[in-house]
């Protein structure tokens, strides 16, 4: 029996998966612009898995299963309650038998890594609190269309030490470019993804700094879901963290801003900036249907080499 593939975090894949997928999902970003018709997973269903709310993610897997001629389906908080009623690796085995692909986004790493050991067909990560691959594919995809590939470049995050963090930290590891990392003291990212990918990282707590010469500035919110309580004390703590028109003029004149959205402007990241002519957000928050569809093509049918 061949092996289930399952994307739970970048490291699943390797360099060279990786960039054949950007390129294939460049392809069908084309095909779609010319309307093309490509079913090839045709009567195939998807399970949409979700324990956190969530705008791009659905409407992008949703989107992206129709136009590949599957069916999705949405599960939301109230209809699944993964471990909490019946055991994870349960419904993993009774959904795995009935669907063909999975979509989980959750809070917990170990719930989408459990449900993938006891599924029959291929898990993919939407989002949990330790990583959120699905959107470094649309991120790297939009680094790739507007200015080639990352490849010997530099990015540079600026804020918390969260699941983007981490995922932007494999990525510079699988794509080979340098990832330059301001967080504020005490929200500095998971010490064991940092040892996993430290030949490709820098840190600095002046974001002043790691913006220097970056061809890619990145931030994300200050408070993600479920961090609501502290969004007082993290706005403090964030103060000078910014990204603001004088930080970008810090960066490569060439440099492009990028967010995963939803954007809080006058907080992480200033209305000049994100509505400015180096933001490529909206181009980045579409790319999650084409990188998506190439993911899940990839699952089914076999990774592009």
């Amino acid at each position: 029996m061949q092996t289930v593939r399952h994307f739970l975090t970048l490291k699943d894949c390797s360099p060279a998966e990786l960039t054949a997928l950007i390129e294939r999902a460049i392809d069908l970003k084309a095909m779609t612009k010319r309307g093309e018709t490509y079913q090839p997973l045709k009567d195939r269903t998807l399970a949409m898995i979700f324990e956190k709310a969530s705008t791009r993610t659905r409407v992008s897997f949703e989107t992206g299963m129709t136009q590949l001629g599957g069916h999705a389906l949405f599960l939301s908080p109230d209809d699944t309650q993964l471990g909490r009623g019946e055991p994870i690796e349960d419904s993993a085995r009774v959904i795995s038998r009935m669907v063909d692909l999975v979509m989980i986004r959750t809070f917990e790493q170990e719930k989408v890594e459990k449900f993938a050991a006891y599924s029959r067909v291929p898990v993919i990560n939407a989002l949990t609190d330790m990583y959120h691959p699905c959107q470094l594919l649309a991120d790297i995809m939009t680094w790739t269309e507007q200015r080639g590939s990352p490849k010997g470049r530099t990015a540079a995050w600026i804020g918390d030490g969260n699941n983007m963090c981490h995922s932007w930290m494999n990525a510079a590891t699988q794509f080979g470019f340098t990832l330059n990392i301001a967080t504020p003291q005490g929200y500095d990212p998971n010490p064991q993804v940092v040892a996993a990918n430290q030949a490709q990282l820098h840190f600095f707590r002046d974001p002043n700094e790691a913006a220097k010469g970056a061809d890619v500035i990145i931030t994300d919110t200050w408070a993600s879901m479920g961090q609501e309580a502290e969004k007082k004390a993290r706005e403090k703590a964030f103060a000078g963290f910014q990204v603001t028109e004088a930080m970008m003029a810090l960066a490569h004149p060439d440099a492009i801003f990028m967010h995963c959205l939803p954007a809080y402007r006058g907080l992480e990241v200033a209305a000049e900036v994100i509505d400015g002519p180096q933001s490529v957000i909206w181009d980045e928050a579409e790319n999650r249907l084409h990188a998506q569809k190439a993911l899940m093509e990839a699952l089914f049918l076999g990774f592009p080499h």
